[in-house]
């Protein structure tokens, strides 16, 4: 949740939490996520590294439990200071990155306007909402939420992106995920039992995403910075952003109680750093296309999360409209998308859920 300049993805989504649209690591993705894609963090043949596969299940399963330490942190801390302290805990994780292979902070002030944008949608904003959603709607729901920013990006192409022309099938795959949250929120019985605030929430967060990987497609590719040069500056500026905000809306914490404790500094030092830097090295090995997919799974892990260790209930309709987002996702997801005669590369960056 799953986010920095990521993948296709964002420049860092947790997420929570989106192939096509988000943008991604180096050829990579942007989405996050060909064209000559900027150069991506050192990551040599030298190095002995686990089996991608590996990596992409740990991927999946850090960023799945993303939205479970969300609700653990909130026990303890207010919504602002769980956002605050991810932040704090990526930040610090990429700098270290960044030192060990020396990589520099990206140059310029227009590019840290860029990033400063880019921090805000795909960083702040999301995750205090995903934050704040979780105070009152289940874990499961959020996780889920998240699962429809392919389907939001989707929508946002076809107006933003001259490159994304619709097909049948994508439109189809748009129609079908929106008939899934229908019957994840129960529509058919009037939305009973249901928080509209929480779920409003974690649906707008979702939304988030797409919007930051659509700016930040048009505005930080060919920038010859790194991908986890520009993460690094996009964790460090929604770091800075939340604590500016942090003391306005919330009054110092009267203690520090150990498991949400735990829980922000493992949702930030796994989710929003580590996480980020696993998935810069799928995009490298694998492409933007295969390592994408585990936005597919973000869900399915959060789900199970919420069920077995919160004890989180599941509807009959939340689990079938959980599968209906999901395909509707994919199918939005499908066929080739053509670039334009001299499109420029795509930013590397990176979406956390």
């Amino acid at each position: 949740m799953s986010a920095a300049v990521t993948p296709e993805t964002s420049p860092v989504s947790e997420s929570p939490t989106t192939p096509r649209n988000r943008t991604a690591a180096p050829d990579p993705r942007p989405d996050a996520a060909a064209g000559a894609a900027p150069r991506g963090p050192d990551t040599s043949p030298s190095r002995r590294r686990p089996d991608w596969r590996i990596r992409f299940g740990a991927l999946a399963l850090i960023w799945g439990f993303s939205f479970l330490l969300i609700k653990v942190g909130t026990h303890g801390y207010a919504p602002f200071q769980v956002t605050l302290g991810r932040l704090l805990a990526g930040t610090a994780v990429l700098a270290a990155a960044m030192a060990v292979r020396r990589v520099r902070l990206p140059r310029g002030a227009r590019t840290w306007c860029h990033l400063a944008v880019a921090a805000f949608f795909l960083n702040a904003l999301p995750f205090s909402l995903f934050a704040y959603a979780e105070l009152s709607i289940p874990s499961t729901l959020a996780g889920i939420c998240n699962a429809t920013s392919p389907l939001w990006g989707m929508a946002l192409s076809l107006v933003a992106l001259s490159e994304d022309r619709p097909t049948r099938r994508r439109v189809a795959g748009l129609g079908l995920g929106f008939l899934g949250v229908l019957t994840v929120l129960g529509g058919w019985q009037g939305f009973s039992g249901l928080d509209f605030g929480g779920t409003a929430m974690a649906l707008l967060a979702s939304l988030c995403y797409p919007i930051g990987w659509i700016y930040v497609r048009r505005t930080l590719s060919g920038t010859g910075a790194s991908a986890l040069a520009l993460t690094g500056g996009q964790l460090l500026l929604g770091t800075a952003q939340l604590a500016l905000v942090t003391p306005l809306f919330t009054s110092a914490p009267e203690g520090f109680p150990l498991l949400p404790t735990l829980a922000v500094a493992a949702l930030g030092a796994l989710g929003t750093g580590f996480a980020m830097l696993v998935q810069f090295g799928l995009v490298e090995e694998v492409g933007p296309t295969t390592a994408q997919m585990v936005t597919y799974f973000i869900p399915v892990v959060a789900t199970a999360a919420g069920v077995v260790v919160l004890g989180e209930r599941l509807s009959w309709n939340t689990l079938v409209g959980a599968l209906v987002v999901l395909a509707g996702a994919v199918l939005t997801q499908s066929g080739p998308r053509a670039r334009p005669p001299g499109a420029g590369p795509r930013p590397a960056t990176g979406r956390l859920p």
